[in-house]
């Protein structure tokens, strides 16, 4: 795939395809598509549109230098710089993870929770990165404000300006601090998907995540429970009474983090919520 070659948009797409089929990619022809298109600036329909047009010197280029990334274990969000999350698009930063499926799950759980989707609540997200459960949040509930918190001056940039361009910017709010510390409470609904990971574990972790994700965002101390723990301490003086709780969990910390928040006075609403693959990842309390 030189860039001096005459190949159309869809050949060079295929052509990409085939590079990253051979490199191992699962998701080979959706990303060829989204690696082609940053390349050419064209959307997917764009692309399909335009695709027996030559594409440029310039646009093999930029597909090559993407591809090379890719292959390389650069994650195509990252290459792109945008992810998409509950139907809604979302620009990244270095200073936040990127939005995975498996956290749409806490949104679900959230939902699956709140009495009257048309009521006024007060919805916090700690840990907000991307503001992606809480722009996900505040789209189903229409009369909603939320304040997303994140300990990254990064990340919450990065949220402030994502909630902007959703059109919620009149809805929320973004802060820098750790945890929920410096809030005063009366949130009906308190999210969070924290660091989780064991420090020993991080380096073992998929190129993917140990290199592109920022490290504040995925250690969770040594035993992968410190930011579950903080959340513990503050979630009884930040709920209103009534006010639910939902965290993601690590594989395997369903157990431990369900005897955090009963230890803190929390009443745990059953089995955490199963993700795509059945692993227990969202877990639901109540304030009593």
């Amino acid at each position: 795939m030189g860039a001096d070659d005459a190949i159309t948009l869809a050949a060079l797409r295929r052509a990409v395809a085939a590079r990253l089929k051979a490199g191992g990619i699962d998701a080979a022809d959706t990303e060829a598509r989204l690696i082609v298109g940053a390349a050419s600036g064209l959307d997917p329909t764009g692309l399909l549109a335009h695709g027996s047009e030559a594409a440029t010197p310039r646009t093999q280029a930029g597909a090559e230098d993407l591809l090379a990334r890719r292959l390389a274990g650069e994650p195509v969000a990252r290459l792109i710089g945008r992810r998409e999350f509950w139907s809604l698009d979302f620009a990244l930063s270095p200073d936040t993870l990127v939005p995975r499926p498996d956290t749409e799950t806490v949104v679900e759980a959230a939902l699956a929770l709140v009495a009257d989707r048309a009521a006024t609540l007060r919805v916090l997200d700690l840990g907000t990165g991307s503001g992606a459960i809480l722009a996900a949040l505040l789209t189903e509930l229409p009369n909603a404000f939320g304040i997303g918190v994140d300990l990254s001056a990064g990340a919450a940039r990065a949220a402030c300006d994502n909630l902007a361009r959703l059109g919620l910017a009149d809805r929320s709010a973004v802060a820098v601090g750790h945890w929920g510390g410096a809030l005063s409470g009366g949130f009906d609904l308190l999210v969070s998907n924290p660091p989780y990971i064991p420090t020993g574990d991080l380096a073992g972790l998929d190129t993917e995540v140990r290199v592109h994700d920022p490290a504040l965002a995925l250690d969770g101390g040594q035993d992968g429970l410190d930011a579950y723990r903080a959340i513990a301490r503050q979630a009884g003086g930040l709920l209103t009474s009534g006010g639910i709780l939902v965290v993601e969990l690590g594989i395997g910390q369903e157990p431990a983090v369900a005897q955090l928040l009963r230890e803190a006075g929390l009443t745990v609403a059953g089995p955490a919520r199963a993700d795509l693959a059945g692993i227990p990842r969202a877990l639901a309390a109540r304030k009593p």
